[in-house]
Order: C-alpha cells, then sequence, then structure tokens
C-alpha cells in the first residue's frame, strides 16, 4: 500500500470504481494479514503460559510426593514402616477418591 496522487475531477467512473475495488482489496488483506498477526501472538503467549503451568504441575507433584514420604518417615517412628505406608497411602487414596466423586458429581448435572 502506498499514497495515491489526489483524487482529480476528471478520472471517468470506470476508474474511480476499478480503484474504489483496489483499495477495498488492499484493505481487506491488510486485515487479514493484521487477524493473522494477532492470531499468531496470542498463540505463542498460550503455548509459553502452558509450559509455565506444566513445569509448576511437575513441582507441585514433587512436592507433594516428598511431603507424603516424610509422613511415612515421621509416622514410622510412632507406628512401624508398615503401618505408617498403609496408613499415608489409605488416606491419600481416600482423599483422591473423594475429590474423584466430587468432580463426577459435577460433571453428572
Amino acid at each position: 500500500m502506498g499514497l495515491r496522487e489526489p483524487l482529480l475531477e476528471d478520472h471517468s467512473i470506470p476508474h474511480l470504481f476499478a480503484r474504489l475495488t483496489s483499495d477495498a482489496r488492499e484493505v481487506a488483506q491488510a486485515e487479514i494479514a493484521l487477524a493473522k498477526a494477532k492470531a499468531g501472538d496470542m498463540v505463542s503467549r498460550y503455548r509459553a503460559a502452558a509450559i509455565y503451568f506444566v513445569v509448576a504441575g511437575v513441582l507441585a507433584l514433587a512436592a507433594l510426593i516428598a511431603l507424603l514420604v516424610g509422613l511415612i518417615l515421621a509416622l514410622a517412628t510412632l507406628i512401624g514402616p508398615g503401618l505408617a505406608t498403609l496408613a499415608v497411602v489409605g488416606i491419600t487414596l481416600a482423599v483422591a477418591g473423594g475429590l474423584g466423586y466430587a468432580g463426577s458429581v459435577r460433571l453428572s448435572r
């Protein structure tokens, strides 16, 4: 797109109509290019955010595992390693089951 000469009064109607359609085509192409650029920018921002969310989830899972192992080790001194493992795993599975059930109830509404 560039600057065009000012509209002169001696142009014919067919010439003006051709110029109008050409300008409209250029505007449409520019709008399409702008929409593509905006979509590309949005995709790259969401991709970066998704990577951060995945890393945060992995780190949170690692922290939860460390917490559960620490809980087993702490309880092992009181009730023995077998019972401590059974207690921590049982409670963790009960919590997971309750959360799973709550999620399925929300989906069935």
